[in-house]
C-alpha cells in the first residue's frame, strides 16, 4: 500500500505523542502504514506512507535520490548570487550539500492559507522558491537559505520522485495503490 498525505503545519510526523500534540494518526486512516521519510513538525505538503518496507527504503533513503520539489517562502528579495549560489550548493555546519534545483517563482494560485499564518512584516518583502534536493538532510532548506541571507518563512513539499501533490486538500490521504 502507498498512501498520501497533505500534512499540515504543526502535525509531527508520527502516529504518537506523550505531549498531545497533533500526529499522522489524526489523518491517516490506514493501518500498518509507515512514514517514508520526515517533513518537520512546521513544515507542509507532500508526505508518503507505505507498509511495504522496501519501497520505504527506497523513497526515503538519499542513496537513491529520489529529488524531492518544494515551495519556499522566503524572508527577503533572492539575488542571483544568492540564486546561483543555492544551485552549487552550500556549506553547512555538517558539510557541503549537493546542487540544487532552485528558481524564483510567484506564490502558488493553488495552495492553501497557513494556519496560523506566516507573520507579516510591511517593511521586509518575502519571496518565493521552488527548490529540488536529491539529499535529506536535517533541516536542510532552511539552513540553506538561512546561508544565503534569506530565513524560510513557510514550507511545503510538493513532490517526492513522480509523486506530487495535485490537488490533494489539506490533511487529506490519498490510497496510491
Amino acid at each position: 500500500m502507498l498512501v498520501a498525505l497533505n500534512k499540515p503545519y504543526g502535525v509531527l510526523c508520527q502516529f504518537t505523542d506523550d505531549a498531545g500534540r497533533r500526529t499522522l494518526a489524526d489523518f491517516v486512516p490506514y493501518k500498518g502504514v509507515y512514514a517514508a521519510g520526515r517533513l518537520d513538525h512546521d513544515s507542509e505538503g507532500l508526505l508518503l506512507l507505505t507498509d511495504d518496507g522496501r519501497l520505504q527504503h527506497r523513497l526515503a533513503d538519499p542513496k537513491h535520490k529520489q529529488p524531492k520539489t518544494y515551495l519556499v517562502q522566503v524572508e527577503g528579495v533572492p539575488t542571483d548570487e544568492a540564486l546561483e549560489t543555492l544551485r552549487r550548493g552550500v556549506l553547512l555546519n555538517d558539510g557541503p550539500t549537493l546542487p540544487a534545483g532552485v528558481e524564483a517563482v510567484d506564490e502558488p494560485d493553488w495552495l492553501w492559507p497557513r494556519d496560523p499564518p506566516v507573520r507579516f512584516r510591511k517593511t521586509v518583502p518575502d519571496a518565493w522558491l521552488r527548490i529540488v534536493l536529491r539529499e535529506g538532510r536535517n533541516r536542510q532548506v532552511r539552513r540553506m537559505t538561512a546561508a544565503v541571507g534569506l530565513p524560510t518563512l513557510r514550507l511545503v513539499r510538493e513532490a517526492i520522485g513522480d509523486y506530487r501533490l495535485d490537488g490533494l486538500g489539506l490533511g487529506e490521504t490519498r490510497l496510491i495503490r
